[in-house]
Formats: structure tokens, C-alpha cells, sequence
């Protein structure tokens, strides 16, 4: 019986992944991943070669689920996301429950989240937090008004940089002023912290012709910022 391996990735450096994950990869034969593109580029990068890439992705993943327990029954397979800790915001977790009823053991490795470094370097209160992935395409309003119903807890959401404008401006129209920041490209050449009132914030995205690379949306009632 194999074993597998849910492995984080760098969120955006290379450099950050952990020598433990980088000896399961050099270790195992499978690996399932979300994107094998996105995945050959850290094996390249890394110098491990020869590994057998099983694509697992939403919303093909209940496909992929018995191709991968079968490989299981024999081998060890590391599961990787596009970037982070796998089953956040990715189909990881319907694998690990499948793990769970087939008695098949696992093993989840600590390592880069953009939720944690997001929070972490906003400066908004740690001790009491909220993720609730990406917010729906409709519905965002009624949406932020379950969460704002949570209390005084510091809330973390992923946005497209299309969005995060509009989200912010149901956020405003809810609340009135809260405290915000947007975390852009973590860890990368252009990473950026965006911090302030909401006010302040929506006024500086307004400014800019448009917002590129991935984004943390953080926010708290909470107020610590002057601006």
C-alpha cells in the first residue's frame, strides 16, 4: 500500500518550498497536480526529472480520483497544487477524504499559504480570522453580508484584480469604513501591500488603470490604520 503526500509549493519565489518537500518529490514516482505546466517548471527548476504527472483539477477531479487510488494501492504519490498548500481552494480535500474512506494513509507537509503571509503581513489583527476563498460571482453582496454577520473577526478572501474594486465598494456601501488591505503577487518581484481605510484604498485603486497579478483581499471593523 503507497502513501500520499499533500505537499505546499511556492506561492510565488521558487526559493521557498521546504527540503522536506523537495526529498518527497525527488522520492516519489506520481505526482498529481493541478497544472503538470506549472508543476514541470519547479521539477525543471529544481533538477527533478522523471516523475509521472497525474493532472487533478476542478471540476475534472471526481474522474481522476480512481486513477489516483489505484496508483495508491501500490505507490506513494505527492499531491501538489499550482502554487501553496494543496486542498486550499483547490479539489485536494475530496482526495484526501477518498484517502480516508479506502484506509489509505496520508501525510500533509507544512509550508507556504498565501493566506497565512497575506494576514500575516497585513498589520490587521491575527488572533481571530476568517478565510472564505473567493467570493461568488453573484450573489457578492448578500455574500459579504453572512460574513460581516460573524462578528468582530479579521476576514480573509481571494479576488480576481478585475473585482476587487467592486468588492470593495459593496464592502464600503455595507459598513461604511473598515480597515483593508489588498496583498498582491506574494512573494514575487512586484509583491505589494496595499493598506488603509476603505476609503482610502478603493481611491488609490481608482487611481491606478488597472490592478495585474493574483490578490488577498484582507479586512477587519477593527480599526488600527490612521488612513
Amino acid at each position: 500500500m503507497g502513501k500520499l503526500y499533500v505537499v505546499p509549493t511556492p506561492i510565488g519565489n521558487l526559493k521557498d518550498i521546504t527540503l522536506r518537500a523537495l526529498e518527497v518529490l525527488e522520492r516519489v514516482e506520481y505526482i498529481a497536480c493541478e497544472d503538470t505546466r506549472r508543476t514541470s517548471i519547479l521539477l525543471n527548476h529544481y533538477k527533478i526529472k522523471g516523475k509521472k504527472l497525474i493532472s487533478y483539477y476542478e471540476p475534472k477531479e471526481e474522474k481522476q480520483i480512481p486513477r489516483i487510488l489505484k496508483v495508491l494501492k501500490e505507490k506513494d504519490v505527492a499531491l501538489v497544487s499550482d502554487a501553496g498548500t494543496p486542498s486550499i481552494s483547490d479539489p485536494g480535500y475530496r482526495l484526501i477524504r477518498a484517502c480516508l474512506s479506502e484506509g489509505i494513509e496520508f501525510e500533509v507537509l507544512p509550508g507556504p499559504s498565501a493566506v497565512i503571509t497575506a494576514l500575516v503581513g497585513s498589520g490587521l489583527p491575527t488572533d481571530r480570522f476568517l478565510f472564505a476563498g473567493f467570493p461568488p460571482k453573484k450573489g457578492t453582496k448578500r455574500f459579504l453580508e453572512e460574513l460581516l454577520s460573524c462578528g468582530e473577526v479579521t476576514f480573509i478572501l481571494y479576488e480576481s484584480p478585475k473585482r476587487v474594486l467592486k468588492t470593495l465598494s459593496l464592502l464600503r456601501e455595507l459598513v461604511g469604513e473598515a480597515d483593508v488591505c489588498i496583498a498582491r503577487e506574494l512573494t514575487k518581484l512586484h509583491e505589494e501591500y496595499i493598506r488603509g481605510s476603505l476609503s482610502h484604498v478603493i481611491e488609490e485603486l481608482e487611481r491606478r488603470s488597472n490592478l495585474k497579478g493574483e490578490v488577498v483581499l484582507i479586512f477587519s471593523r477593527k480599526r488600527v490604520f490612521t488612513s
